[in-house]
């Protein structure tokens, strides 16, 4: 049998070109009997730690290289002629040819960035010890120089390169097809000879198989937009470029079977080892005064405890403490806190607020007391084993969220610390998931958008849905797979595609902080000037180095500001209740005033708390972590449990000092790990160990430890280990039916630490929208300006809680939203009003802001329009900017009109600034003046108004909404909100909260989430005013429309192909109000729309049947049914029609009080959907949709 070893392989992270999977490469090596392989991708080194530990696993020596770009002169060249660079393998022999390849990839991208990240033949040179050198493919320097017929200068490349890398510099010759590769051959094989330079065979496999050859065709034309009916699209010539047999390669380099041995002799060289599970955390350095780390920590967690517990904290904390301190020095993290206790101290020293915690975390007592959290974990049974398990060794994980706006301070702070070359931030990558997939595929492809459109939506909104989950989820998308060739042949194509990485992009949070230089360990990437590992960040913690999240939240920039502005205001100084438990501050989540408060916005969650009725942090606790898929189900015995106490079952009594907290429900995953400590006598690590299995389904270890639990387990001299259920008097059958409770409830079980820390932020944005409204909503205001999206929502909330919002002025407004009083009385009996900020208009920059304010703190408020213009000039506070101020309404406080002042202002600031350049010069002359009148009068005559008449309030309101991008003084819809409530089932604000659920970037296990009540596709009913129309033509030449409205809660996007345009272009005017019926198109990769199947003027009735519900809903209202406890809809055997128009129903019957709970009944299972306003007729309309038999009221 042949031996051969692959030596010049792309792998999927040549983003776009390459299609070979790295997890298959190793497989395919080992099915080919080859015994080692290489990674070589484009420039970077993005998959180097996964194909090792790949190979590893399957048994195949991993090889780690990459095919550089050299560039043809410096490096630091960067002028066209520089972007004929050349291509260059490089293979690492040894952990020190790693390093160095790892720095001169870095190098590629921090120096020699050109279109593609180039290194030069000077830190080649520099950094060559440990590296094999292959001269690589056509696109190699040697190579070209042949094929230009440069005989000498090939020559004159390849001897540079043998004096470099010495016996480790090899001439590559490969056999694929391509003529001008055959043309190349045999010049290369003479220049080996002639030169005495080695041979070696590649392949420069980009993909696993031949037959694969035609989706690598399909992705190059991704990567460059075209399609495959495109002449000049990117392409090879060949489809031999896969992972071929050892057989193969001999028989094709037959005539060169040193060609062939040396890729075995090469392999051997090679030896790269990694290590894992080792820390490496960067030197901090403590006092001079304390000899080791440990006495620094100690002493702080000392001073810490007694801070937070007072001079004599009891026995249980200090216990606590030590253990905690204990395990922390055991398992070698005494650095870990000593690092994250630094630079939150940096933090908070400079006034940067801090969150109180975040994850698992805020389970440490020891955190607590060194303020790295700010959360009593023994008063709201939070576990440290959930943070730092002393038996399963693994990188403790403290994320940090810091003010949004000063985020960046903080790191620069570590920067400095540490050394910047020491600190990087963390490279993610964007992958083709399964709708996104289908879409390219079928773009490709030319397949009809309408068809792929339908395809791509037949895919469930899942996290980590795969094309493969979906066929067999939807019979539909299933039976047109089997039966039609033209989407089969899309699938397979896509399947082969899907999840492999589209882009590379910079992690939003992470950072890495490093012993020695980041390039020493790993290499480095640059986009848009941000440096980021080529790892990404699990990678990093393999490795053992020290990852960061540092998290920017909003929230906790507007608590400051509020805080600040309250002061300013007020002269008060805002404290927190230490125990939350204020009742004023929870009747806002009692009466469903949500809006602003952190993580509760929701409609869903509002009408949660509103039904709930919390009043106590362990309520809101527990709301956070409830109101997610799947514990959602709880809700309801929660809900029971709350308002009925007395009433909660346990499976056992056992349960019940564990789960009383939560009224009887299993809620947290402390909770999983607190049963199995107390029930069977586990210890808290090993408890831990058994939640994560459950978690992960882990069959084999679950059947081990339902054992366990049940029965206890014993060493082999009968010396207890785990005592286990029955020998801790609790019987077997109860045992086995709570381990099969936990086992169910543990994949959907949230973090209590995590949920508590969000329970705090959350309280603390009750606490000051309850006391201080206007300071609170100005400051949530002020953290959007750069966003208009929440902008209307929040200045609807100030009017419904009567907080009167000012339009911009010019005397009266700072660059942002303030909070003004009535000066005649008492500032703190009063609420407040909004003032627009002039930072809020359109065109008018920080620079002119700065002008005007200074001017008007130097010399007192503008007496006028004449007066403005004569004092504040400068290219800043130009016309545009005036122009913007008076449509804004800035200057109406003046006795000239707003017609009129845009009417005169142009000549009126030409005249001012006529009139102020020639007093700076002494040039002013009576004649100038107007001549003839006093001196006192002169500025009386000088200018002179076009008066108009004033416009109408539509006008003004058409211009406010053109600078300000909304609405202030009035609404065009506000006298119709209440038809709108009644004649749509959807608006602008629930679009929004479909697309912050798509692009929560939040870890999974952290993710708190809204439930989705909307379906792609989905019918809905919309209103609203048009802000704008954009017509286009399709590639077909078809017309078609994309148009924004605007209604009370902000902008949606509405998409109108050819026929609706057509029959409905009439209606689309800016400025008319209309309704629109058409379906959601909810995408991953894009925000929200809506495509519109039928547009009418508000008030005309839609055609058919489409007022159904709305006339049943007006003829309901005086009937309706005595009330049950539950509306309770069997849909075990419905199908998915009769389903979407159920959900369809009940959110269209939702009304403003008098809601009763609906559920629906999926065999044994019952899950609450939503709520109605219910009446004879309307439960009538269930049945008729539902089935008569499947409707019952009262059952639970």
């Amino acid at each position: 049998m042949s031996e051969f070893v692959h030596l010049h392989i792309h792998s999927e992270f040549s983003l776009l070109d390459g299609a070979n999977r790295i997890k298959d490469l190793p497989v395919r090596a080992k099915e080919l009997g080859m015994k080692a392989m290489a990674i070589t991708d484009h420039g970077v080194m993005y998959g180097a730690i996964d194909f090792y530990k790949t190979c590893k696993k399957e048994g195949i020596k991993p090889i780690i290289g990459c095919e550089v770009y050299v560039a043809p002169r410096s490096r630091f060249d960067k002028e066209p002629i520089d972007k004929q660079y050349y291509h260059l393998i490089l293979l690492a022999k040894n952990n020190q040819g790693y390093k160095n390849l790892s720095k001169l990839v870095s190098i590629g991208f921090t120096e020699g960035y050109y279109y593609k990240p180039r290194i030069d033949l000077e830190v080649l040179e520099k950094y060559h010890e440990g590296l094999i050198c292959l001269s690589a493919c056509l696109a190699g320097a040697v190579n070209q120089a042949l094929l230009n017929g440069q005989t000498e200068k090939a020559e004159e490349i390849a001897l540079w390169h043998k004096r470099v890398f010495g016996e480790d510099y090899y001439i590559e010759i490969q056999n694929n097809g391509i003529r001008e590769q055959v043309l190349a051959n045999q010049k290369l094989v003479q220049l080996a000879r002639k030169l005495d330079i080695p041979l070696v065979a590649t392949n420069d496999a980009h993909y696993l198989k031949r037959e694969d050859s035609y989706s690598h065709e399909i992705l190059l034309c991704i990567q460059t937009g075209k399609r495959m009916s495109d002449e000049d699209r990117m392409k090879f010539d060949t489809d031999e470029l896969y992972v071929k047999s050892p057989e193969e390669m001999s028989e094709y380099f037959s005539a060169f079977p040193d060609a062939i041995e040396n890729t075995v002799k090469i392999a051997d060289k090679c030896n790269v080892e990694f290590e894992f599970g080792h820390t490496i955390l960067p030197n901090y350095d403590v006092p001079p005064e304390y000899t080791t780390h440990y006495d620094f920590l100690k002493k702080l967690c000392d001073d810490g405890i007694k801070e937070r517990y007072g001079e004599n904290p009891s026995e249980e904390i200090i216990k606590r403490a030590e253990y905690e301190i204990g395990v922390i020095k055991k398992m070698g993290y005494v650095d870990y806190y000593l690092i994250v206790w630094d630079f939150i101290h940096y933090a908070k020293s400079q006034g940067i607020p801090v969150g109180p915690g975040r994850g698992s975390g805020a389970g440490s007592i020891l955190a607590y007391a060194i303020g790295i959290t700010d959360i009593d974990p023994m008063k709201y049974g939070l576990l440290f084993e959930r943070f730092l398990n002393p038996e399963r060794v693994s990188m403790p994980d403290f994320d940090v969220d810091f003010c949004y706006e000063h985020r960046q301070d903080v790191i620069d702070y570590v920067s400095r610390k540490y050394g910047h070359d020491h600190v990087s931030q963390i490279i993610t990558f964007g992958t083709m998931a399964a709708k996104m997939v289908i879409r390219d595929v079928a773009r490709v492809l030319d397949y009809p958008y309408s068809e792929a459109d339908k395809l791509a939506k037949m895919i469930p909104n899942e996290i980590h849905i795969t094309i493969p989950k979906a066929l067999e989820q939807n019979r539909e998308l299933k039976e047109l797979y089997d039966t039609d060739p033209e989407v089969h042949k899309l699938l397979e194509i896509a399947m082969s595609l899907e999840g492999m990485p589209r882009q590379a992009s910079t992690h939003a949070c992470g950072v890495v902080i490093t012993k020695d230089p980041v390039d020493t360990y790993v290499p480095l990437y640059v986009r848009d000037g941000q440096i980021s590992t080529q790892y990404i960040m699990t990678t990093l913690e393999e490795l053992g180095l020290l990852k960061m999240d540092f998290l920017g939240l909003r929230t906790l920039t507007v608590i400051q500001d509020t805080i600040n502005l309250v002061k300013q205001n007020r002269g008060i100084d805002v404290e927190f209740d230490k125990d939350m438990s204020d009742p004023k501050v929870y009747k806002l989540w009692q009466e469903g005033n949500t809006s602003g408060i952190f993580q509760f916005e929701s409609q869903g969650m509002t009408n949660f708390m509103k039904e709930l009725k919390p009043d106590c942090l362990e309520d809101l606790i527990a709301g956070v972590s409830l109101y997610r898929p799947g514990p959602m189900d709880q809700i309801p015995r929660y809900i029971r449990g709350k308002q009925n106490p007395g009433h909660n079952e346990y499976t056992h009594p056992s349960l019940e000092p564990i789960l009383n907290v939560t009224y009887g429900c299993m809620v947290y995953q402390e909770q999983v790990m607190q049963i199995v400590r107390d029930l069977a006598g586990y210890s808290l690590g090993r408890a831990d160990l058994v939640r994560r299995a459950m978690g992960k389904k882990k069959l084999d270890v679950m059947a081990k430890e339902r054992e366990v639990f049940i029965n206890g387990q014993v060493d082999e001299n009968g010396n207890i280990i785990v005592p286990g259920c029955v020998r801790n008097g609790i019987d077997a059958e109860s045992a086995n039916k709570i381990f099969d409770e936990m086992s169910e409830f543990a994949k959907y079980a949230f973090n209590k630490s995590h949920a508590a820390c969000y329970a705090v932020v959350a309280y603390r944005t009750a606490y000051l929208k309850s006391y201080y409204p206007a300071e609170f909503m100005a400051s949530m205001l002020n953290s959007f300006l750069g966003n208009l999206d929440k902008v209307p929502e929040y200045i609807d909330e100030c009017k419904r809680i009567g907080i009167k919002i000012l339009k911009p002025d010019i005397n009266s407004s700072s660059s942002k939203f303030t909070v003004e009083f009535d000066e005649s009385q008492d500032k703190n009996n009063q609420i407040g009003q909004i003032r627009f900020g002039l930072g809020s208009i359109k065109n008018v920059g920080l620079q002119p802001i700065d002008n005007i304010i200074k001017d008007r703190n130097e010399h007192g408020k503008f007496e006028g329009f004449t007066d403005f213009c004569e004092r504040v000039e400068g290219e800043a506070v130009n016309k545009k900017c005036v122009e913007s101020l008076i449509k804004a309404g800035t200057f109406d406080e003046f006795s000239e009109t707003r017609a009129t002042l845009l009417a005169s202002f142009e000549a009126i600031m030409d005249l001012a600034q006529s009139y102020n350049k020639k007093g700076m010069n002494g040039q002013v002359s009576m004649f100038d003046l107007g001549g003839g009148q006093e001196e006192n009068n002169l500025k009386e005559i000088k200018y002179q108004f076009s008066e108009q008449e004033e416009m109408t309030e539509n006008e003004k309101l058409s211009m406010e909404k053109e600078m300000l991008g909304i609405y202030i003084s009035g609404h065009p819809l506000e006298k119709i909100k209440e038809q709108i409530k009644q004649l749509t089932n959807i608006s602008s604000k629930e679009l929004k909260e479909i697309d912050e659920q798509n692009s929560s970037e939040e870890n999974e296990e952290n993710k708190v989430q809204e439930i989705l009540k909307y379906e792609d596709g989905q019918e809905v009913k919309i209103a609203g005013i048009i802000t704008s129309v954009k017509k286009k033509y399709t590639k077909n030449n078809k017309i078609m429309a994309f148009v924004t409205i605007e209604d009370l809660n902000g902008s949606a996007e509405i998409i109108i192909f050819e026929p609706t345009f057509l029959k409905y272009q009439d209606k689309l005017l800016e400025e008319n109000i209309i309704m629109i019926k058409g379906r959601l198109s909810i995408r991953e990769d894009d925000n929200t729309k809506i495509v519109a199947q039928e547009i009418r003027n508000f008030g005309e009735n839609f055609s058919e049947n489409s007022n159904k519900y709305e006339n049943k809903k007006q003829d309901a209202q005086n009937t309706e049914i005595q009330k049950p406890k539950h509306l309770v809809i069997d849909i075990t055997n419905m199908e998915e029609t009769e389903k979407a128009k159920l959900r369809g129903a009940i959110r269209f019957f939702n009304g403003e009080k008098n809601n009763i709970p609906v559920a629906v009944k999926t065999g044994d299972e019952i899950k609450p959907c939503g709520a109605i306003h219910l009446t004879e007729e309307i439960l009538k309309e269930f049945e008729e949709i539902a089935g008569k038999q499947n409707v019952s009221i009262d059952l639970y």
